[in-house]
Parts: structure tokens; C-alpha cells; sequence
């Protein structure tokens, strides 16, 4: 972690437990990730100054902002951040808002540089509204647009930029063009960016790392493919929303060095480097890419290993993706995948019919086993 980096620890019992570490270098941006209630915005607040933890400390850009005998002000973090609520001021046009945060520029500079935010948040033409004269979703751009003015206003002093749920109240169709317009800014931020969101495929998709909170414990962090397809534990394999995971028993090693894990009755193959012994119980997980369905007349390349047969017990056909669940035929819970919509109406792949599919041992991850 380079000292002009971001970086936190943060530990209490109350009012909102919290128990965690993260780092965030410059141009990098870190999204926190976990169900209402899991703390991700108290620890935006704590690194804003807005809130002070019972024990932590944070540095910034080789500054110390908290620490035993620290706590600097929020007004001396230079933090830009945008809130759940917003924060506005109702008196105020929206490019006045935003030019609060350019307070250091003069006046003429101050607004054609606030109307130049609102241009990219896609707020052009809007500028001399008060914010109860802007929809929720204007409103929470305005907020955006001042937090990074904020950000990027002073280049002499690096800074964070905050962001709290930004893209919320928007619909969809804007909210894929501000998610564009965060990525490309990015690449002209040099600073650390942390941004709260309990949306999975926007970490997924906007985030070079990923802090999962849960009950305020950071549970795992790494890059989110990482994190939703090789889970630490179970426990993060739920909240990442990963519904075939399964108990079974190692086998020991073969031969090839693959991991041999008894199922239902079944010897599956994986492929790791974990270290479980002979005889070891364990929870697994295979993400739902991980489940190739074996096509009627088309056998799947090395289907003698991992095969599971059964019977399909549910279809969900959700636009050009279909969601299925095949019970397997020697018992136990039902494996979920996702396959294109016209291949399951080519397969006839409906309820009752009966399908095999084949779990790749790279897929699979095995995990200590939790009751």
C-alpha cells in the first residue's frame, strides 16, 4: 500500500458494531459491499470525519486524519461525498450547490465550472433549479457533480472521493450512463475512490476490489470476480448469493494431483491447492458458470468426469437467459445455472425432463465446514 493511498482500520461495539480493514491506493476504486445494516456507511462517515469510531485510524495521501490523540475536522480531509439523503441546500440553485465546493476559484470560474459538472452528470440546462424543483434522481446528480468538484478541485491536495449509494434513485437507463461516466472519469481521478452499493454486478462490473461487510466485520476483500466465485467461507458464499453450496467429504488426492470430494454418492474431481485432509468434511461451492449442461447429441468434452444426472425441477426464462434447477437423481439439494433461452427451448429443457450436466473441477471451491 503506497502512502499516498487510503487506508483504514476501524473497530467498535456500538452503536453499529464494526470490526474491519481496508486500503484504497490512488486511481483505484474500492467498492463495500454487504446487506442493509452491515455498516458500509458508518464506515464512509468515519472516513469523512462525520463520525468517530471507538478505535481506529486512517491515513490519506502520507496524512494522518485519525489515530489515538487525532481526528482532524472533516473541513481538513478535503473528502468528497455523496449521501443517501443528498444534502443540498434547498435555497440554493443546483450550480450553486455545486460551486460550494469550488470555493477556491473566483466567482465567474466558480459557476461555469459547477454548469461544466452538471453537463457530465447529464444535468445541462438544469443548473438554475433548486433542488425541490428536481426529481430524486436529478437531485442525487447534483449531489455527485459536488462531490466531485470537491474531489478533483484543488489538484495541489490529494483527497477521496466518497460515494454512498449514487446511482439509487435513478432509473435505469441513466444509471448505466452515470456507472459509464464514473469509469471514465477514473481514468483522470487520481485519487482513491471508495463506493457503497449493495448491487453485486455494479462492483462486479465498476470495482478493481471489493470489501465484503457483514454485521460490520469485513468478512473478504479482493478483486469481485475473486470474491463471488471462490469464496473464502460459506458464509460469504451466501451473501454473494451463490446457491449451490453443498457439504461433502474430501477423498484425498488422485494421482493428477486433483482433489477427490465425495457427494451424494458421487467422486467429484477439483481442482485446487487447498490443504484438507483425507476424511475431512467440508462445504462447497460451484458458482452457476461453473455448470455446463450436457446438450442433447452434443457430448460434453470429458464427460466421464463430474457428471450429474437428474431431472429438471424449475425454469425461469428471464429474457435471453433461462435459470434452471436440476435435482440429481441420487438425492439431495438441486444445482442452479443459467444457459441462453434459445438453447433450452432447442433442448427441451422444461420440468420433469430429465438432463445432465457436468461440474468444472476449476469451478469448484472447497471451504471449511460451517453448520
Amino acid at each position: 500500500m503506497k502512502a499516498e493511498g487510503l487506508s483504514v482500520t476501524l473497530s467498535q461495539s456500538s452503536p453499529i458494531a464494526l470490526d474491519c480493514t481496508l486500503d484504497c491506493a490512488p486511481g483505484e476504486l474500492l467498492a463495500l459491499v454487504g446487506p442493509s445494516g452491515s455498516g458500509k456507511s458508518t464506515v464512509l462517515r468515519c472516513i469523512a470525519g462525520l463520525q468517530r469510531p471507538q478505535n481506529g485510524r486512517i491515513t490519506c495521501a502520507g496524512k494522518t486524519w485519525l489515530d489515538k490523540d487525532i481526528a482532524l475536522p472533516p473541513q481538513q480531509r478535503r473528502v468528497g461525498m455523496v449521501f443517501q439523503s443528498y444534502s443540498l441546500l434547498p435555497h440554493l440553485s443546483a450550480q450553486d450547490n455545486v460551486a460550494l465546493a469550488l470555493w477556491q476559484l473566483p466567482r465567474g470560474e466558480r459557476l461555469e465550472a459547477a454548469q461544466a459538472w452538471l453537463a457530465r452528470v447529464h444535468l445541462h440546462g438544469l443548473g438554475e433549479r433548486r433542488p425541490g424543483e428536481l426529481s430524486g434522481g436529478q437531485q442525487q446528480r447534483v449531489a455527485l457533480a459536488r462531490a466531485l468538484a470537491r474531489a478533483v478541485g484543488d489538484a495541489t491536495q490529494p483527497t477521496v472521493l466518497l460515494l454512498d449509494e449514487p446511482f439509487s434513485a435513478v432509473d435505469q437507463v441513466t444509471r448505466r450512463k452515470l456507472q459509464q461516466e464514473l469509469a471514465r472519469l477514473r481514468r483522470e481521478l487520481s485519487i482513491p475512490i471508495v463506493l457503497v452499493t449493495h448491487d453485486l454486478d455494479e462492483a462486479r462490473m465498476l470495482a478493481d476490489r471489493m470489501v465484503l461487510l457483514h454485521r460490520g466485520v469485513g468478512l473478504q476483500s479482493g478483486p469481485p470476480e475473486e470474491i463471488m466465485t471462490r469464496p473464502r467461507n460459506a458464509a460469504v458464499a451466501r451473501l454473494t448469493g451463490l446457491n449451490n453450496l453443498f457439504e461433502g467429504i474430501v477423498g484425498g488426492r488422485a494421482a493428477d494431483g486433483m482433489i477427490l470430494l465425495e457427494w451424494q454418492g458421487l467422486h467429484l474431481e477439483v481442482h485446487g491447492d487447498q490443504d484438507f485432509a483425507a476424511g475431512t468434511r467440508v462445504c462447497w461451492v460451484v458458482p452457476p458458470e461453473g455448470v455446463r449442461l450436457h446438450r442433447r447429441g452434443r457430448p460434453y468434452p470429458n464427460e466421464g468426469s463430474n457428471q450429474v444426472t437428474g431431472s429438471i425441477e424449475d425454469k425461469l426464462v428471464l429474457g435471453p437467459f433461462t435459470h434452471v434447477t436440476l435435482r440429481p437423481a441420487r438425492g439431495g439439494p438441486p444445482l442452479a445455472f443459467s444457459l441462453p433461452s434459445h438453447i433450452a427451448e432447442q433442448d427441451a429443457i422444461t420440468p420433469g425432463a430429465e438432463a445432465t450436466v457436468t461440474l468444472l473441477p476449476r469451478a469448484i471451491q472447497l471451504m471449511p465446514w460451517e453448520g
